[in-house]
């Protein structure tokens, strides 16, 4: 089985592929950023929140704070998913937040910052989100987006908000909260802008509070400021590729298996065309394509001056380029951008950068009341549930029927009965070692697949009579997804009012457990 990055970076063993280690606060802490504006960092941020409807007194506070010479920022970011996305989406926006406040001081600032992935141009992966109502009922929000458009340019649509408005209405809530989610979403929806625009209006309705700033880079006063770094990929466009390529070489060799791949020719840069597709660069050694057009370096250096925001980086460049912009002193992650940032330490001194510190972000499985008891009962955890949630129930059924047949230390007792028996067969004929070592595997395997299958048999009998399995699956692994993967966070405001972000604003920055509503 390959081995996992992010598990291995908690351990404290990639050294080789990240330049700090996990949990290296303090060393982050002393690596300053002299060389930034950071007073046209904050001005450009203004006018994007000025733009955006949003620069109220949160905003402010936090931009003057980042004006400060010796300012930093705690930065993460996400696709621009329907309703904010799933669940995680929302916890990395906190976790981000709550580092930020933890190291805050008045000599050394440090300023939350989530970057709406606007320039993405995947509609699949933000068209839907999926929430649960009082009455056990899924639902489903897909939105029709439009395929290859940068999401920040697809401008958002009334018949998204009645799509929006319909599903409250029909969400089975306490009518109090039901109103207090639905005046989030009107507020979000009627400055109009882009879907992406509708993204930042709800993440920052959540956690301005908290210090978190909205960032868009597709907006012209930030993609300016960042256009130097681009213009700079484009003088050496394939030397990110071939340092992304080594380190796929060398962790495939590790036992790891690459998140990034860069085919020959390919750059870490796309391009949004005249028919608004974004499309991804190619560069032949003297001239840059798309399979629709062919371009100079010179015809993209002259577009980068007239429209900045239409040259974007691919997601082997998109960190470096974000911490060219921002004095970053940690990056709040999930465990796929770990992998991805395990390729990108030697990219980043092309453009004359340390990588910053990886940050895994907060992780919360939320347990409702009634789910909450049930996993009790049961004497188990969501983790186990979202594992084998049949298994988990039906060895549960067994143990109150006072049987330990389906219990991993009777399977392990039998096992250790037959290493004794074959191991004394073997030892009365050395030529049936092999024999004896094949039987002992076979039967305990086939041993263990009978509880599986007994477990399972039991749990499918008592879902038919209460429900209890259904319940657990749509709570915690709705459509067949872990919770915070899936299920929308709005599902917990809707349900539980304001309780469940409080409860995720207290929290420590690197929490990863279960927490009950009340």
């Amino acid at each position: 089985m390959p081995k996992n990055v992010a598990a291995e970076y908690r351990a404290g063993r990639m050294s080789e592929f990240l330049r700090l280690p996990y949990g290296a606060l303090e060393q982050a802490q002393t690596e300053l950023r002299p060389d930034l504006d950071r007073v046209a960092l904050a001005g450009a941020l203004r006018e994007y929140h000025r733009d955006l409807g949003t620069l109220d007194k949160n905003t402010e506070a936090a931009l003057q704070k980042l004006e400060h010479p010796a300012s930093r920022v705690v930065v993460t970011g996400q696709q621009a998913g329907a309703l904010t996305g799933p669940a995680y989406s929302v916890h990395k926006g906190a976790g981000a937040a709550l580092l930020a406040r933890q190291l805050d001081s008045e000599a050394a600032p440090v300023v939350a910052i989530y970057w709406v992935a606007s320039q993405d141009h995947d509609a699949a992966e933000v068209a839907s989100t999926t929430l649960l109502d009082m009455s056990e009922q899924l639902h489903h929000l897909v939105l029709d987006v439009p395929e290859g458009v940068p999401i920040g340019r697809v401008p958002w649509q009334a018949g998204w908000t009645a799509q929006v408005l319909e599903l409250l209405d029909s969400f089975d809530a306490p009518t109090e909260y039901g109103a207090l989610v639905r005046a989030r979403v009107e507020k979000a929806v009627q400055g109009g802008g882009s879907y992406a625009d509708v993204f930042a209006r709800l993440i920052h309705g959540l956690l301005s509070e908290a210090g978190l700033v909205v960032l868009d880079p597709l907006h012209p006063a930030l993609a300016r400021l960042m256009a130097p770094a681009l213009a700079r990929e484009l003088e050496n466009p394939l030397a990110s590729s071939e340092r992304i390529e080594d380190a796929a070489e060398r962790l495939g060799a590790q036992g790891f298996v690459p998140q990034l791949r860069r085919p020959q020719g390919a750059t870490n840069l796309f391009i949004e065309e005249n028919d608004g597709q974004r499309r991804l660069l190619r560069f032949d050694g003297k001239t840059f394509s798309t399979p629709t057009q062919h371009y100079s370096k010179d015809e993209l250096l002259a577009l980068l001056e007239r429209d900045p925001s239409r040259l974007t980086p691919a997601a082997g460049l998109r960190p470096i380029i974000q911490d060219t912009l921002l004095p970053t002193l940690a990056f709040v992650v999930g465990p796929g951008e770990i992998a991805y940032g395990a390729q990108l330490a030697e990219v980043y001194p092309l453009h004359g950068l340390q990588q910053p510190l990886l940050w895994p972000r907060l992780s919360v499985t939320w347990l409702e009341p009634n789910v909450a008891r049930l996993l009790k009962r049961l004497g188990t955890t969501a983790a186990q549930v979202q594992a084998d949630p049949a298994g988990v129930l039906g060895r549960s059924l067994a143990a109150e029927r006072g049987s330990s047949a389906l219990t991993a230390e009777r399977l392990a007792a039998v096992n250790a009965q037959l290493d004794a028996l074959t191991g004394e067969i073997a030892g009365l004929d050395p030529t049936l070692v092999g024999a004896a070592e094949r039987t002992r595997q076979r039967t305990g395997a086939r041993l263990a697949h009978l509880q599986k299958l007994a477990a399972h048999a039991l749990a499918r009998a008592e879902n038919d009579r209460t429900g209890q399995l259904t319940r657990l699956q749509k709570h915690l692994l709705p459509n067949g997804v872990p919770q915070e993967r899936e299920m929308n966070f709005l599902t917990y405001l809707l349900k539980h009012g304001e309780t469940p972000l409080r409860q995720l604003l207290a929290l420590d920055a690197g929490f990863v457990g279960e927490v009950e509503i009340p």
